[in-house]
């Protein structure tokens, strides 16, 4: 068996995106620290990778939208100097429109999809930035910049994935760290059963299997991306959505209103 590459953590591992992502990273050489709810799914998942690779894999059976699994699995990215790579993939989200969801269930959506994946950036970059080297993959949406298809929460917090990522790249960049964002559309996983919902009631033709998902995703990894979306055929789209973004940054903040906005006699 080849030398490790060191250690990547995947969060959301017992199955669909996160799964497959810990596959794959064993299979470039990866050992692993595999995080999630369930421990016997991820207890299977160890075993069947590590039969496959001979890859070394952790369980971390943790609910990180509980504060004290969260700060457990914090404290295993602050303190493994092995780690490598970073894959913020869990998440939740609901196709239920804004004012048909519970405040509690979208409360529970932010601890999740903002608030834990921002504390294990923050517990795991710091250690990239001093080894001169390390990886945060964040797993974000098409809901990111797109957030009438879903509901409003949900489109909200990818959105911040992204915008937190192209900060973290800015502020990265000259350090080492790679980062990126992969912005998936519908997929075939447990998402939509979750949210009430079978992805069978979907267009075949919209729904990309979580495979080949991951495998894009790599892909757009390698190449360096920042953003990665895998579902998008036509490039130049999103370059041309992003130069708009940049030609208008340095023109966002004047000491006085627009021509359009002054009050006229």
């Amino acid at each position: 068996m080849n030398a490790s590459l060191g250690t990547a953590v995947v969060t959301g591992a017992s199955s669909g995106i996160g799964a497959v992502y810990a596959e794959r990273l064993a299979a470039r050489g990866y050992d692993l620290i595999i995080v999630a709810r369930n421990a016997d799914r991820l207890k299977a998942l160890a075993g069947k990778i590590t039969q496959a690779t001979g890859r070394a894999v952790e369980v971390l059976a943790a609910d990180l939208a509980n504060a004290a699994d969260l700060g457990r699995v914090e404290a295993k990215l602050r303190d493994d100097a092995s780690i490598r790579v970073l894959v913020n993939n869990a998440g939740v989200g609901t196709h239920t429109p804004l004012l048909d969801s519970k405040i509690e269930a979208m409360n529970k959506m932010i601890d999740l999809n903002v608030t834990a994946l921002t504390r294990l950036t923050y517990a795991a970059v710091p250690g990239f930035v001093a080894r001169g080297q390390g990886a945060v993959i964040n797993i974000a949406s098409i809901v990111a910049i797109a957030p009438e298809i879903l509901n409003g929460v949900y489109g909200g917090s990818k959105a911040f994935v992204v915008a937190f990522s192209q900060s973290l790249k800015h502020e990265l960049a000259d350090k080492g760290v790679q980062v990126q964002a992969v912005l998936p559309g519908a997929t075939a996983t447990e998402f939509w059963d979750a949210g009430g919902m079978s992805v069978d009631m979907l267009p075949k033709e919209i729904v990309m299997t979580a495979e080949d998902l991951v495998d894009a995703a790599l892909v757009g990894f390698d190449r360096g991306e920042l953003v990665t979306i895998p579902p998008l055929q036509n490039e130049a789209e999103w370059d041309a959505y992003e130069a708009a973004r940049q030609v208008m940054a340095p023109r966002l903040s004047s000491a006085t209103p627009a021509e359009r906005y002054l009050a006229t006699a």
